[in-house]
């Protein structure tokens, strides 16, 4: 099994800067494609970031040039730098590991992280 737990979010002001972290344990972490979804109050939830096992990356339109997945597999952490954030950008983002390549197909869920974007 894998467990993931976020940390980094908070309270930022519109154009500012967070990076959000995703510990996972267990030995399989190198086999997974790691994702960070976004959920907005009232909104579905949606694949924001992927990173796949050979370290390619993808992006939603909406964060592609601001935002930046990573990994490190010798920490099993995954990394979200998120740059000129927007008040849109405002909700809750859930780690994820999962298959995936072009696409991300979820098997585990951290419990997600808080970001409010205000001034």
């Amino acid at each position: 099994q894998v467990q993931l737990v976020e940390s980094g979010g908070g309270l930022v002001q519109p154009g500012g800067s967070l990076r959000l972290s995703c510990a996972a344990s267990g030995s399989a972490f190198r086999l997974y494609a790691m994702a960070w979804y976004h959920q907005a109050p009232g909104k579905q939830r949606e694949l924001v970031a992927l990173i796949t096992t050979a370290g390619s990356t993808r992006y939603a339109d909406s964060v592609k040039g601001r935002f930046t997945i990573s990994r490190d597999s010798a920490k099993n952490t995954v990394y979200l730098q998120m740059n000129s954030l927007k008040p849109e950008d405002m909700g809750v983002f859930y780690c994820s590991a999962g298959w995936g390549s072009s696409d991300h197909t979820p098997v585990y869920w951290g419990q997600g992280t808080q970001v409010t974007v205000s001034s």
